[in-house]
């Protein structure tokens, strides 16, 4: 029997928990045959060249946010097979390479998306010869699933001051219904977003720039497919709406390309 352990369920350098069963021990061969389980930091691990920015409360966020359900020791710990972090894997660059909401990826993955190969990355060519992106949201998708403020709060992990802030400078816009404020699945998903940057001390107010820009991008889009938006005409009206998440993903892809080229700026 090899075993490795230490307690907790922490990351690289950290504590955490490995085990591993071999020969030797009863049982030991067939669980080896099995594919072997991994901690939280071994993920961490096993991830952080292809993903620098990966952490362990972002894998628990994932998974608070019912993307990933790892199994439980006795103890608590968690672990991770092989499979769990394939799927990791996958909703990482899902999120990394066609920004992809989490709505939009928990959708992809119940539709049975597994593989890096099932969807071709943003930008690539088409039979057609013309550049295929994938949408990264469905404008003329409304689910109309609210949630309430301590709903957001324990789901987001931010502070009610952090969601205020956002209100206040028209980051997300909040509606109430019999007293109670509520939010839809976009405002929700945004949040949580702000809350991650306010771990780096960004406020509400640093994230007006984020407003303006998505304001002005918006308007551009429209001015661009305005016509056939307001045509009485269902087919075109479609191809009107599919235009415009197309141009919306070729649009996302390209603030993305310019913000990587002036970051590189900053750290040479």
């Amino acid at each position: 029997m090899t075993l490795q352990a230490t307690s907790g369920d922490g990351g690289p350098g950290g504590p955490g928990l490995d085990l591993e069963l071999g020969e030797g021990v009863p049982g030991g061969g067939d669980i080896a045959k099995r594919q072997k389980s991994l901690t939280i930091g071994a993920v961490c691990k096993a991830l952080a060249q292809e993903f620098p920015d990966i952490s362990i409360s972002k894998i628990r966020y994932l998974e608070d946010q019912k993307l990933l359900t790892p199994r439980r020791t006795p103890g608590g710990y968690r672990l991770y097979t092989q499979g769990d972090v394939a799927r990791l894997r996958t909703i990482l660059r899902m999120q990394r390479d066609e920004f992809l909401p989490l709505r939009v990826i928990r959708q992809e993955l119940a539709a049975g998306r597994a593989g890096e190969a099932a969807t071709p990355p943003p930008g690539r060519v088409g039979r057609d010869g013309a550049r295929a992106w994938r949408p990264s949201v469905s404008v003329g998708e409304v689910t109309g699933a609210l949630y309430s403020m301590d709903d957001v709060l324990e789901d987001t992990k931010a502070e009610a001051k952090l969601v205020r802030e956002l209100e206040e400078y028209g980051v997300v816009k909040g509606e109430m219904r019999g007293g109670v404020r509520y939010f839809d699945e976009t405002e929700r998903e945004i949040i949580a977003a702000v809350a991650e940057l306010a771990r780096y001390g960004v406020g509400g107010r640093n994230l007006r720039v984020f407003r303006s820009s998505a304001d002005r991008e918006a308007n551009l889009l429209q001015q661009i497919l305005a016509p056939a938006l307001r045509s009485r005409n269902p087919q075109r009206r479609k191809e009107a709406v599919e235009a415009l998440e197309n141009l919306a993903a070729v649009a996302t892809h390209l603030k993305h390309l310019l913000l990587v080229r002036d970051l590189r700026k900053i750290v040479r």
